[in-house]
């Protein structure tokens, strides 16, 4: 498995998204518990969870109790949560970005993982009701306390981050935000974070591309490219994420050990300059 770094932590390059596995529609938890598994033995050490990965507010957390189930006993593996969205009765996402409130989510979190330190902690999405640097400002409490080893932010724009790092006295770790080749509106957040050595964590990123033998004409490149190195377009659409910089650690979510799997081979995939720039376009 090729590794990169968040914060200073070797992570796998292609981390683990568990959210597919807590919302409506989820697979059984004996599906789910083998998909981490089967996660782990590919050699990925990095999975990404948040509490309110769950159907509704009646089962908020249940992502992360879940990958406590999975771990237990396993050693070497960054999981990486999220606090700052809500759950509602309908199934519907709220948002709270208050320093209290953050601060009591990760205890809970904390509770939920069976963990003293939380590997990596990440405020969920901005709170237009509240200011950025009172949010982050929660997370620089929290890593000065030790209740969590590194930090980071989710959905922010440059500016955001910028601010993040500066709150956080330049200990930003990581920005996770939406990228995928559906979803490319991110690349000025990517290419900041390349500049900050600050790793980007692409969430949804084979949003849009459906599987194999499915995908619409758009995606026809990266089908193209993945039949040319006998791989899925999915690994070559990760193989492409992997090469744009360094810092990029794509999530892919995964209900089913064999997409997980899949995902996973992607760090064996190497594309040519001209491959690249065909994708690029």
């Amino acid at each position: 498995m090729l590794t990169r770094r968040i914060g200073g932590v070797e992570v796998s390059a292609i981390g683990l998204g568990g959210m597919p596995m807590s919302l409506s529609g989820r697979p059984d938890r004996d599906r789910a518990i083998d998909t981490i598994r089967t996660a782990l033995d590919k050699g990925v050490t990095l999975i990404d969870t948040a509490d309110a990965y769950s159907a509704d507010d009646t089962d908020f957390g249940h992502n992360e109790e879940l990958i406590a189930e999975a771990l237990k006993g396993v050693d070497g593996v960054l999981v990486a949560t999220k606090g700052g969205h809500t759950r509602t009765p309908d199934g519907g996402w709220g948002l709270d970005g208050r320093p209290e409130y953050l601060k009591a989510a990760c205890e809970a979190s904390l509770r939920r993982l069976g963990v003293d330190a939380i590997g990596l902690y990440q405020f969920h999405r901005p709170d237009p009701d509240v200011p950025i640097a009172e949010s982050v400002g929660a997370l620089a409490d929290l890593l000065d306390e030790g209740k969590i080893r590194l930090a980071g932010v989710s959905n922010f724009d440059p500016a955001q981050i910028r601010e993040a790092n500066d709150v956080l006295g330049g200990r930003l770790a990581s920005v996770q935000n939406q990228f995928s080749p559906a979803f490319r509106s991110s690349e000025p957040e990517l290419e900041l974070c390349a500049e900050l050595d600050v790793a980007f964590l692409p969430w949804s990123p084979l949003g849009g591309m459906g599987s194999a033998g499915q995908l619409g004409t758009k995606f026809a490149a990266f089908a193209e490219v993945g039949e040319a190195h006998g791989v899925s377009p999915q690994q070559a659409c990760l193989a492409w994420m992997l090469a744009k910089a360094p810092q990029v650690v794509p999530i892919p979510g995964a209900s089913r050990p064999a997409s997980i799997a899949d995902s996973a081979d992607a760090v064996h995939v190497r594309l040519t300059p001209e491959e690249l720039r065909r994708l690029d376009g």
